[in-house]
């Protein structure tokens, strides 16, 4: 299973994504390649935002080697599934990829919490560290669902 986690500047939302799924995902044995990406170019090469590495840290998940790069509309080749953190997030994939987009990859990452309802995950960018915590536990919570949703069909290579 290959997915990707795409937020606008890939250094709050979808870092922290990548990060907890991938920690799960070996917790599990699963052999999943787990990236990260965002819409806009303003951090390509950063690592995440200091309050996202922090708040990882704390959980024990250790992003701090990932850096940030930009959505291509070629990642539709590349990925099973595409976890978009925001509806604007998902309107500039929709217009970046064309005729690429695939609607049954791409889906806003909330849905596998809360489906149908379109809900989008906080920006922390704009708020204080306490914002972090928080994205953090929705994140936390949607990727646990994600593993129980595709846990048995996508089992380990040496199983």
């Amino acid at each position: 299973m290959r997915i990707l986690m795409v937020c606008l500047g890939n250094i709050c939302r979808s870092p922290i994504a990548e990060g907890i799924l991938r920690t799960m995902a070996a917790q599990h044995q699963l052999q999943w390649h787990i990236a990260s990406a965002g819409t806009e170019s303003y951090h390509i090469g950063e690592p995440p935002h200091p309050y996202s590495q922090k708040i990882c840290q704390k959980n024990g998940v250790d992003i701090s080697a990932q850096r940030a790069r930009r959505f291509e509309r070629a990642d539709f080749d590349r990925y099973d599934k595409i976890y978009v953190m925001a509806a604007d997030v998902m309107n500039e994939i929709r217009h970046m990829s064309g005729s690429q987009f695939n609607s049954e990859k791409a889906t806003l990452f909330l849905n596998e919490l809360h489906p149908g309802e379109n809900r989008n995950v906080p920006d922390p960018w704009y708020g204080e560290e306490e914002g972090y915590a928080a994205v953090y536990d929705l994140i936390e919570h949607t990727c646990a669902a994600i593993i129980r949703k595709y846990k048995g069909i996508y089992p380990p290579l040496h199983s």
